[in-house]
């Protein structure tokens, strides 16, 4: 196992309040970002439709992208030769690449999972791939983000106990193997994925063991895949505790602003999530108030910006009679703005979180403020905030 002397990121802790709730910053050799954290999902290598100046004026300070599509198109070998994916996507900040492993159990044709390693039909051109922790952390350094991610297996949230053990077994072994792989150490951090469901001993039983093998941050795997938002809950309040303190957290694919709310009460210090952009794509705008959805008649000749308050782009320079007009001409303008105003939405309410627990208040902040209520976006199958963007 190489050394993690080398370890490239460092986690400050700057606070933590009464309840679990941190404040803290993470460095990396692109830059630093604060935390709470919510990462926009670039999966392609883009956030769709938006410029990286107009993502960076949102309040972001990293983004992720996504290690299967990436492989698949156009390889990490084209990615490397074009400069890396910083250079690639445009990016100067930070960058944290998935490990293909949620995309692979959730989106793939799959052929066959074994101890060894997965092999799945390519979603471009149906011809076989196998993907294993090795050629997953190899695609990630030659991707070269400054955070990636131990390869995993991710089972539904019904999937049988027998099925949540055996996903933890090989979580575990791969997580070794994916070490043992790593060629960028010193510049690339890797974290290890916790996974075991619902059942909290399991669960409890993953991370002491990735514990233990001394991973410069831990992920939580396995949540809003349809375990629900009580179960959700308990899981973090019980795990959390067996995370190192001066490492980050990282909850993926959530999600729903009362979700974030609640993991980050728990001690949760990353997120990512599709919603804000692919709601903004369907004419659905996260507001204090609530969603609109932007294509109703209501808006045709509303002057008022999006949301009002809101100093994005959007509603600073657009009324949603404007931006509704754009849906129904088919004018790409219209879904631009909306992920605009959506990214900020969700930019402002971490760096609201990170105020309020740096001044001791996070749970009154929690109870009080309208935008941590927010669990549903109206969107039914397009609103899922795992998958890809």
């Amino acid at each position: 196992m190489k050394s993690r002397d080398q370890n490239p990121l460092r986690y400050e802790l700057i606070r933590q309040d009464s309840v679990g709730a941190r404040r803290g910053r993470v460095y990396t050799p692109h830059g630093i970002f604060d935390t709470p954290a919510f990462m926009p999902v670039g999966t392609q290598g883009t956030i769709k439709g938006v410029l990286p100046d107009h993502v960076a004026a949102t309040g972001t300070q990293i983004v992720l992208a996504n290690t299967y599509h990436l492989m698949l198109r156009p390889g990490a070998a084209a990615v490397a030769e074009l400069g890396g994916l910083h250079r690639f996507m445009g990016w100067d900040g930070p960058i944290l690449t998935d490990s293909g492993g949620f995309q692979v159990f959730s989106l793939a044709d799959l052929n066959r999972v074994s101890d060894e390693g997965v092999i799945f039909k390519s979603h471009v051109d149906g011809s076989p791939v196998f993907l294993d922790a090795a050629r997953s952390i190899a695609v990630q350094n030659d991707l070269g983000a400054d955070i990636i991610m131990a390869f995993d297996q991710c089972p539904p949230a019904a999937a049988p106990q027998d099925v949540q053990v055996a996903a933890v077994e090989r979580t575990v072994r791969w997580a070794g193997q994916c070490l043992a792989a790593h060629k960028r150490v010193s510049e690339q951090a890797m974290f290890g994925i916790v996974q075991g469901g619902v059942d909290l001993d399991l669960r409890q039983n993953c991370a002491h063991r990735l514990v233990e093998m001394d991973f410069a941050g831990y992920a939580v795997g396995g949540l809003a895949v349809g375990e629900g938002f009580n179960a959700m809950q308990r899981v973090l309040q019980h795990l959390t505790p067996a995370l190192p303190v001066d490492k980050p957290r990282y909850l993926m694919g959530v999600g729903f602003p009362r979700d974030i709310a609640a993991a980050v009460a728990a001690g949760i210090d990353m997120f990512d999530c599709v919603l804000p952009t692919r709601n903004g794509r369907n004419s659905y705008a996260f507001t204090a108030g609530g969603p609109l959805r932007l294509r109703n008649s209501a808006h045709q000749r509303d002057g008022g910006p999006i949301e009002a308050g809101c100093d994005c782009y959007a509603c600073g320079h657009f009324s949603r009679g404007a931006i509704r007009h754009f849906f129904f001409a088919g004018e790409m303008l219209g879904p631009v703005l909306v992920s605009v105003h959506n990214m900020r939405f969700y930019q402002r309410l971490m760096a609201d979180m990170r105020l309020a627990i740096a001044e001791g208040r996070f749970e009154q902040f929690r109870s009080t403020d309208p935008r941590c209520r927010l669990a549903s976006s109206g969107v039914a199958d397009e609103a899922a905030g795992r998958g890809v963007d």
